[in-house]
């Protein structure tokens, strides 16, 4: 059997720098998979934060009132503004969009002018609907407003156990006497549910302003 040193070494070598280009390959590959389990490590909180997001606007909360969550599964489809405007009978512009004394504001107001002087309150059927003016005409559902007229009921008027506001006249709006109450069920409201200014809600994009 012939044996030549010289193709040995050359045998050798080669086989050494296949070993070294594998293990400079590899040395490439590792960044690149470290980067890609960092990001699939960053997405998940990510994701599961959005998750959370969505849970917290369209699932019952533990802290939210229960009232919250009835007025939203009662009122979901005026998402689209157009439904109350064109339901039998209608939600009619009842105001601009209102803007707080100090910071946040109300919304534009579409009321049901019948609900108002029927002396009844019921938390499937506000009195009116509130929306957040946006860009080009646009409406974002925001919340909505339980109203009734002094003359209707008796003094102290509550609905679900909450206490309703006493609007006495003249006032901006127009009206007799009322008792009122706001529940933002569609815009968290920093102040509470029930407070009358949300200063989530502005009115800088209202046309003409």
């Amino acid at each position: 059997m012939n044996f030549s040193l010289s193709n040995s070494i050359r045998g050798a070598g080669s086989a050494t720098l296949a070993v070294n280009n594998a293990g400079k390959s590899a040395r490439r590959s590792q960044p690149m998979k470290t980067a890609a389990w960092l990001a699939f490590s960053l997405a998940l909180p990510v994701a599961a934060f959005a998750a959370e997001q969505v849970s917290l606007l369209t699932g019952p909360r533990p802290n939210r009132s229960p009232l919250v969550d009835k007025v939203r599964a009662a009122t979901e489809r005026y998402q689209d503004i157009n439904v109350a405007l064109h339901e039998d009978p209608p939600f009619v512009f009842g105001t601009p969009c209102v803007t707080g004394p100090n910071e946040g504001a109300m919304g534009v107001h579409l009321v049901r002018p019948d609900r108002i002087f029927d002396g009844v309150l019921n938390a499937e059927e506000p009195e009116a609907l509130i929306y957040e003016p946006g860009d080009g005409g646009t409406y974002r559902f925001v919340g909505v407003e339980f109203i009734a007229a002094a003359s209707t009921v008796a003094p102290g008027p509550s609905l679900e156990g909450h206490l309703l506001n006493y609007v006495g006249e003249p006032n901006r709006y127009g009206l007799p006497a009322f008792f009122e109450l706001h529940v933002w069920a569609w815009e968290d409201n920093p102040k509470g549910n029930f407070v009358d200014w949300n200063t989530n809600v502005s009115c800088n994009r209202q046309a003409g302003t």
